[in-house]
């Protein structure tokens, strides 16, 4: 028995959970993210293997939003400040987390969209 995904609840909003933006459900994984990652030349395969547990489908999905909405997500670079800030905020303890918004942050600060 195969499984049928309804491609229209892989991305969701909620309030307080990066900062209102489109994101992976269950996740707090941006779409935004999800698209710098793929402009910086990282296949839609190689982005589900950089997270553990993300499928193919929830990378395409992302995808797919940003491409639909495209002027959206772009908009305003400086709402991103507010979602790291508190990021490194809610995971002040997991040095892992702390390098990987960093990383995050650098890659905004330097983003061509």
């Amino acid at each position: 028995m195969t499984t049928t995904v309804d491609i229209g609840k892989l991305i969701v909003r909620t309030p307080g959970i990066c900062g209102g933006r489109p994101r992976i459900a269950g996740r707090r994984l941006s779409v935004q993210k999800i698209a710098l990652l793929y402009k910086r030349g990282l296949s839609p395969q190689e982005i589900a293997q950089e997270y553990e547990g993300l499928s193919l489908a929830q990378v395409h999905a992302a995808l797919a939003y940003y491409y639909a909405n495209t002027e959206e997500i772009e908009a305003s670079p400086l709402e991103n400040r507010s979602e790291i800030d508190a990021a490194l905020a809610e995971m002040a303890n997991d040095p892992e987390y702390q390098a990987e918004v960093l990383k995050m942050e650098a890659e905004f600060a330097t983003a061509q969209w």
